[in-house]
């Protein structure tokens, strides 16, 4: 077994850091870019009394974007073997993919169901990632938990939206 170390001085570990966190930060904006009429649409649409306010979207996504970039740094830095950090850091880069997608399927192009489908794959990558994560550096996977229950909460209002709006989200 080959244990690679990352770099350890400190200016390569905030390098490190200040990619993670900006890898993280241009998926949101790749979905904000999807978002741009969110609000609006968002509040046009047919809603359970326990779906959030448009406005708490914004806060909550911003936590969980950079508890997302702590956790894929902890494992960057991780004394492990490299494919496992690859491994684990491959599928943290999907799921990102897989976040701003839904972004685009739900908001952009009004597709709820193509958008519920693609939630549940982007949960199950998630959850592939946290475990992933955990067994490299446990506090990384833990600091995974809070997002992957946003998007199971994401994906119930996401059907919900889409049985309660058929004409605006087929």
């Amino acid at each position: 077994m080959t244990i690679q170390h990352t770099p350890r001085n400190r200016r390569q570990q905030l390098m490190g850091l200040a990619g993670w966190i900006a890898l993280c930060y241009l998926t949101a904006a790749a979905g904000a870019m999807a978002s741009a009429n969110a609000r609006d649409f968002y509040a046009g649409l047919v809603q359970p009394d326990w779906a959030p306010p448009g406005w708490l979207f914004g806060p909550v996504w911003t936590v969980l974007f950079t508890l997302m970039a702590i956790a894929a740094w902890l494992v960057w830095r991780a004394p492990v073997e490299p494919s496992d950090r690859r491994r684990a850091l491959g599928l943290f880069v999907v799921q990102l993919v897989a976040n701003a997608l839904w972004s685009w399927l739900f908001f952009a192009w009004q597709k709820g169901g193509w958008a519920f489908a693609e939630v549940i794959v982007f949960w199950l990558l998630i959850a592939a990632t946290c475990a992933a994560f955990w067994r490299i550096r446990p506090l990384a996977g833990l600091l995974l938990l809070p997002y992957l229950a946003w998007v199971a909460f994401a994906a119930y209002l996401n059907w919900v939206l889409w049985q309660a709006n058929p004409a605006i989200l087929g």
